[in-house]
């Protein structure tokens, strides 16, 4: 099968140049244009009810976490020296749901992710891949991380 837009979703973690590589080798062998996108959650959507006591937080993420996301970002792709058509940060509910809303809004065919994500509070909700395979508008490829 041949691609014509891949995502790379990162988190940042340890492993992401590895995925991050093999979704530029896939790229490279289909000709196709390369994305890369970072999802900060919005911890207030995260925390929900029940939390009336925590005092208010400032609405997140705030513009130095989303200039770090995207200096981050760059850094990443100049690692793997990726010639990427876009990289974009976003703020979403969750990972998965800022994933696939932006799969569907850039017409994506392939997503590309690690298979085990360290994302925090998202340890606890589930994994992330298994999400984003389950709701995706496209095929998705979950990178086995080797040790």
């Amino acid at each position: 099968m041949t691609y014509q837009h891949i995502l790379f979703a990162t988190d940042f973690s340890d492993d992401a140049p590895q995925v991050g590589e093999r979704a530029k080798d896939i790229a490279r062998k289909c000709g196709a244009r390369l994305s890369m996108i970072h999802v900060i959650e919005d911890v207030n959507v995260m925390l929900g009810g029940g939390y009336e006591l925590l005092p208010v937080l400032p609405d997140l993420p705030d513009e130095a976490l989303l200039r770090e996301s995207r200096n981050a970002l760059g850094d990443l792709a100049r690692r793997l020296e990726l010639e990427v058509a876009e990289t974009w940060v976003v703020n979403a509910p969750s990972t998965k749901e800022g994933i696939l809303d932006m799969a569907h809004k850039q017409a994506v065919d392939l997503i590309v992710i690690g298979s085990h994500g360290r994302h925090g509070l998202a340890l606890l909700l589930g994994s992330t891949a298994n999400a984003v395979l389950h709701g995706a508008p496209c095929d998705v490829l979950a990178v086995r991380i080797r040790d």
